[in-house]
């Protein structure tokens, strides 16, 4: 039986989502040349594959039958882009951001403004996670049950506290009268002229307003961690 070789070089190179086969070669430590004659033969170096592309199911590889992937668990393909050139393409396999404790640093705004005092107890790595600027613990059960005290969430300093997004969910840190307040909330545009509602996700909590002056740091929460267990 006829074996498309070229589908399946291609159907790899899809699977690591690589551009070009100028980029499937770098991927494979081949010359260009030598992948282009691999397609005009039909054939395929087995052991270049089988070297570079662990995840890859040997039986397919051969007849092209069956499950692309094989059953085993997969490795990490974010620790194989590491040593490719193609992580210069707009695809992002992963981002490393440092992890605050507000309890351990100068404090919220310090952590914003990127101050020095404020130093990371930790980093942490999410795959396809959106650029962030850092990430901190979660305490209170405002916005329960979506999030709850301990929870991780990442987030992107917002610079213009007028460009926000309505719905979206933000860490927010006002003074107002004299006083401190740090928030996780949903913003919702106030009935009121220069004022935001801050939404809470427990039912048990009601909304409050602010004026936006009083908005000393902002930012949007783009994911979140949650542990279920300690052990």
């Amino acid at each position: 039986m006829f074996m498309d070789n070229t589908l399946i070089l291609n159907e790899i190179k899809s699977y690591y989502n690589l551009k070009s086969d100028s980029d499937f070669a770098k991927f494979l430590d081949i010359k260009p040349q030598t992948l282009s004659n691999w397609k005009s033969r039909n054939s395929i170096d087995y052991s270049v594959i089988s070297t570079k592309c662990v995840e890859i199911d040997a039986n397919w590889l051969l007849t092209g039958k069956g499950n692309m992937l094989k059953n085993a668990n997969l490795y990490a393909i974010e620790e194989r882009f590491h040593h490719s050139k193609s992580m210069e393409s707009d695809i992002s396999y992963g981002n490393t951001v440092p992890l605050y404790d507000l309890e351990a640093t100068a404090g919220v705004f310090e952590v914003f403004t990127k101050n020095p005092q404020s130093v990371p107890i930790d980093h942490i790595t999410i795959p396809n996670l959106p650029k962030c600027d850092g990430a901190l613990y979660i305490r209170g059960d405002s916005m329960y049950p979506l999030l709850k005290s301990g929870d991780i969430v990442a987030y992107k300093t917002i610079q213009d506290k007028y460009n926000i997004i309505w719905g979206e969910m933000y860490l927010i840190y006002l003074e107002h009268n004299g006083d401190e307040y740090f928030f996780c909330k949903f913003l919702k545009k106030s009935s009121r002229e220069g004022y935001i509602e801050l939404i809470s996700h427990n039912q048990h909590h009601q909304s409050t307003e602010f004026p936006v002056e009083s908005i000393k740091a902002l930012a949007l929460v783009k994911a979140s961690v949650r542990f279920n267990t300690l052990y």
